[in-house]
């Protein structure tokens, strides 16, 4: 951690140095855990509220780690809430997850630090080993829209037969 942080601070300014010198620590990895620490750097902190077939809704309070220079979410932030939530919603225990085939987003409104999120996931269909999925994320005070993306992803599954 001390050499990144050493490499960082060689290339920020004044502000940026002072923000990298407020990591204190990493998020820590359990043995057998396959996630990565970039997963785990997105989304500590969500909240799963609800899930049914074809739906998954969350919670995320926007935390200033994933805040870009102006303070509001990221756009690469929501880009991974997206994939991951989107990919949540098809996911089957036990086979191997999907993989992303094509997403886009809409980014409509900025997300301050602080704010609660709702992000809602629902499948839109699913051929063969092709599914879509929508994610609708969006401030749950006001309601406003913050991104809504298109998530594609493919998995070809054996039979459990």
């Amino acid at each position: 951690m001390e050499k990144t942080r050493e490499m960082l601070e060689a290339r920020l300014n004044k502000e940026e140095s002072e923000a990298v010198s407020r990591l204190n620590s990493v998020p820590s990895l359990k043995p057998g855990d396959n996630s990565s620490f970039y997963e785990h750097f997105i989304l500590t902190g969500i909240r799963v509220d609800r899930v049914q077939p074809g739906l998954v809704s969350c919670s995320f309070k926007v935390p200033s780690r994933l805040a870009d220079k102006t303070g509001k979410l990221a756009n690469g932030a929501i880009a991974t809430l997206v994939d991951e939530v989107g990919g949540a919603v098809i996911h089957q225990e036990g086979l191997p997850m999907n993989v992303s085939v094509d997403m886009s987003i809409s980014f409509l409104s900025p997300a301050p630090v602080g704010d609660e999120l709702e992000i809602t996931s629902r499948l839109l269909g699913r051929k063969g080993g092709y599914s879509g999925t929508i994610v609708l994320i969006k401030n749950k005070a006001t309601g406003e829209l913050i991104a809504e993306g298109r998530h594609s992803l493919f998995g070809r599954h054996n039979s459990k037969m």
